[in-house]
């Protein structure tokens, strides 16, 4: 198997299998599933702990106002009633005014917290250092346990317009968001390996060879971006490694110049004529007026 190392700009994302014989437009529409799959799994991730220390998200119409004015406005959440955490709710206030305030016990807040420490570790881009390749089936294992976790604790679901929901029905509005610039369509997704766009139409074997046990860093770019900036002919590893090798030989060679410093032999404890001199009178001699 083909091994893809898939780079967003000079970042790892993840490892992916695939084989020489495979068309160009599967492997983008497999590469582009997996990092939006990826991509789901770490917003769902970061919305989850705000439900866990706060509770449902409140209504759009009611997001950031103060108490005051919505009673003023005489504005009521028809879903605090319906979506009440198991155990019963603990009440912590949302300072932004985005979530109710009714939030889980610390049991169920638990449970929540690991699940989402399961899912990120599952996507990790760590799992590049350990050498695992990522798979759709990865990306569907993080995701079910983060919507069974949910369903635990909160039984009778979560809100329509809660971002988690949506997250789980494919809702999603990320318009305006720093995470729709991110998110990329399987039609403006290209890979480029070498400084080449590797062209839909064309298959793998048709850049790297037939040699199924071949390496590649690509990169992963959006339809407009140009060329992503090519790999350095060596990794910052590599490069540290031979400043260290340096170094180390710099040291070397200033202990073999001390060892071989010869200074010594003029000094007067390495004369062998010293005793001779001492017995003939020799020694202390000047020459010149005093």
């Amino acid at each position: 198997m083909v091994q893809l190392h898939v780079k967003r700009g000079d970042e790892s994302q993840f490892l992916f299998n695939t084989s020489v014989d495979s068309p160009l437009e599967t492997v983008i529409q497999q590469v582009t599933a997996i990092y939006n799959g990826r991509l789901k799994v770490e917003r769902i991730c970061s919305e989850i702990p705000e439900l866990a220390d706060h509770g449902i998200t409140l209504p759009p119409n009611m997001q950031g106002l103060t108490e005051e004015q919505i009673e003023e406005l005489k504005l009521k959440d028809e879903w605090e009633d319906k979506c009440v955490p198991s155990g019963g709710p603990v009440f912590r206030k949302d300072e932004i005014g985005r979530r109710n305030g009714h939030a889980p016990n610390d049991k169920m807040n638990a449970v929540l917290m690991k699940t989402v420490e399961e899912a990120k570790a599952l996507i990790s881009k760590k799992q590049v250092q350990a050498n695992i390749c990522v798979t759709m089936e990865m990306v569907k294992e993080a995701l079910d346990p983060l919507r069974g976790a949910v369903m635990i604790v909160y039984p009778m679901g979560l809100p329509p317009h809660d971002p988690i929901r949506m997250e789980f029905e494919d809702r999603e509005d990320l318009s305006g968001t720093q995470a729709s610039l991110q998110v990329m369509t399987e039609d403006e997704c290209q890979l480029w390996w070498a400084g080449k766009e590797m062209q839909r139409g064309k298959k793998l074997q048709d850049y790297v060879g037939k040699n199924e046990k071949t390496k590649l860093v690509v990169k992963i770019q959006k339809r407009g971006e140009g060329a992503p900036a090519r790999e350095p002919l060596i990794t910052e590893e590599q490069q540290k490694q031979m400043m260290m090798h340096h170094y180390r030989r710099q040291e070397e060679l200033k202990k073999l110049e001390e060892a071989d410093d010869d200074s010594h032999l003029d000094s007067e404890w390495s004369d062998r004529q010293a005793l001779k001199k001492q017995f003939q009178g020799l020694t202390n001699i000047k020459w010149g007026p005093r």
